[in-house]
């Protein structure tokens, strides 16, 4: 466990092919990342919104803001924004359901299926890679510790993906990102 992080977070990341980005690792995103949660919150007229109705709806704003969150940190990197993907969002958030609901925590299933062959199979062709986390009970926190995590970093900053799809289980609070060139 690295000790930046407390014992109760965990995170993953895996990836293919993904180039060290170690000078963009170190910019500061955070006070963008504030800035967009705020700009969520806040309407026009400067009222705070109301949250979701309903557990679907909570996680699909949470996975929304994940991608907003991505987006932020990729353009201060001075990469383009990653789109969500119906497919790559299938993969995270079944493999999110999957590993809530069988109690494992890993890239692999516990049948030996990788990212890359969840992602295929999802019927997204070009996987790139994935974060995972488990925990955090937000999308600002999960972003957090992520963005802290070197490898976690390389992956949203890679300039290369284009796509994404998030998968979040809030029985655990199981986090997956899954990122597409």
């Amino acid at each position: 466990m690295h000790p930046a992080f407390p014992t109760k977070l965990r995170y993953q990341t895996h990836s293919l092919g993904v180039p060290s980005l170690a000078a963009r690792a170190r910019r500061p995103v955070l006070r963008a990342l504030t800035a967009v949660l705020a700009g969520a919150l806040v309407a026009g007229t400067g009222t705070v919104l109301a949250g979701p109705a309903s557990s679907d709806d909570r996680v699909s704003s949470a996975q929304d803001q994940v991608v907003a969150l991505v987006n932020t940190a990729r353009g201060e990197a001075g990469c383009g924004p990653v789109t969500a993907n119906a497919s790559l969002t299938a993969a995270a958030q079944a493999h999110a359901s999957d590993m809530s609901a069988r109690g494992y925590f890993g890239h692999t299933t516990p049948e030996g299926v990788t990212f890359d062959q969840r992602i295929r199979n999802a019927g997204y062709p070009r996987p790139g890679a994935e974060n995972i986390a488990r925990g955090p009970t937000t999308a600002e926190a999960v972003m957090a510790l992520w963005l802290k995590s070197d490898g976690h970093r390389a992956n949203i900053l890679n300039c290369n993906l284009v796509a994404i799809g998030v998968g979040l289980d809030v029985n655990g609070f199981y986090w997956v990102q899954d990122f597409g060139f």
